[in-house]
């Protein structure tokens, strides 16, 4: 199923009916009808920076929009929106754009690159349809629109996920269902933003693709983290790569103590002990695990087959969430 589809139904849940409009080609020398010179009575009702066409369409004055404060998208790209421009102003806007009103004024629902884009090809007015909306809705339009339609950085994909749960509360499994994308989508982005700000700017600068940045998130480390992204950087290594050199790391620091389960009690003292050989079968497991969760796994294990996991937390934030995926059963969502 291609994204635009996906798109056209979750924003169909959001709003109420799909956003597939018959299409709107007329230029900016449209004929336009203004509202004071309106005889129907219903027209009446509308302000003077709105009309309908001879179509029915309405149109609204550019001035009288204000951009959406939901916007999850922090740049635009300026080539893409110029080349918008250009297909705006040969061939109009072919879908209108939503807003809703505020006020005296009219705020943007969805359609921020088709707005700046008619704004760069000197249109004065753009064809739209008005939705009630509450401001809980539009932050989930606003999530719907850019995290499917139209890619954002991963960042900026996980801030919005993370404003969204801050703002209105609710767990990740209820935004994933209110805006139809999976939850181990919502899961595995939020966790980037637990990454050092100088590996967050290597994602940003396409630096490290999102797949490097989740592999250095078991290594828990800030330190460790910002070394591994460099060396990732600098040898140009491929996921894959980076993965090994992270549970490579991960074993060299397991050498020097282990945290108990859940405790955060310091165990080196029985480092010093001597170790059986572990297993090609156990540390695998342990490199699942640790994939799962997104930190350090230890697996023990005796000769009658008894032994222990112990998993690692660097705070209560860690703690909170290791403890709500093993209580609430979310492995399998996270590996997904």
């Amino acid at each position: 199923m291609s994204n635009s589809r996906r798109l056209g139904r979750g924003l169909e849940a959001l709003l109420g009916r799909s956003l597939d409009a018959p299409t709107t080609t007329q230029t900016d020398a449209a004929p336009f009808v203004d509202a004071s010179v309106e005889t129907n009575a219903a027209e009446l009702a509308l302000p003077p920076c709105m009309g309908r066409d001879e179509a029915g369409q309405l149109w609204l004055d550019l001035v009288a929009i204000d951009t959406n404060p939901h916007q999850p998208r922090k740049t635009f790209d300026e080539v893409e929106i110029a080349d918008l421009a250009d297909s705006i102003r040969e061939h109009g806007v072919l879908q209108p754009l939503l807003v809703r009103t505020t006020g005296d004024r009219f705020e943007l629902i969805a359609g921020e690159r088709r707005l700046r884009a008619a704004k760069l090809a000197g249109w004065e007015r753009v064809p739209v349809q008005l939705r009630e909306m509450t401001d809980r809705q539009m932050a989930e339009v606003a999530i719907v629109e850019n995290v499917q339609r139209k890619d954002l950085s991963p960042l900026e994909k996980a801030e919005s996920f993370q404003r969204y749960l801050q703002e209105y509360g609710g767990t990740q499994d209820e935004l994933a269902k209110r805006v139809q994308i999976d939850r181990s989508t919502v899961a595995n982005l939020i966790r980037l933003l637990e990454l050092p700000e100088q590996v967050k700017t290597l994602l940003n600068e396409g630096k490290l693709t999102q797949g490097h940045a989740r592999a250095l998130l078991p290594l828990g480390d800030e330190v460790q983290q910002v070394k591994v992204a460099n060396q990732i950087v600098d040898e140009g290594l491929s996921v894959r790569r980076a993965e090994q050199m992270v549970q490579e790391t991960i074993a060299e620091l397991d050498g020097g103590g282990s945290l108990s389960l859940f405790t955060g009690e310091d165990s080196t003292d029985k480092a010093t002990k001597s170790k059986p050989p572990i297993s090609e079968q156990i540390v695998a497991l342990e490199t699942e695990l640790k994939s799962l969760l997104g930190t350090k796994v230890a697996i023990t294990r005796n000769a009658k087959g008894k032994g222990k996991i112990t998993l690692h937390f660097a705070d209560g934030d860690e703690f909170e969430r290791l403890h709500a995926l093993l209580k609430g059963g979310s492995l399998a969502a996270e590996a997904a």
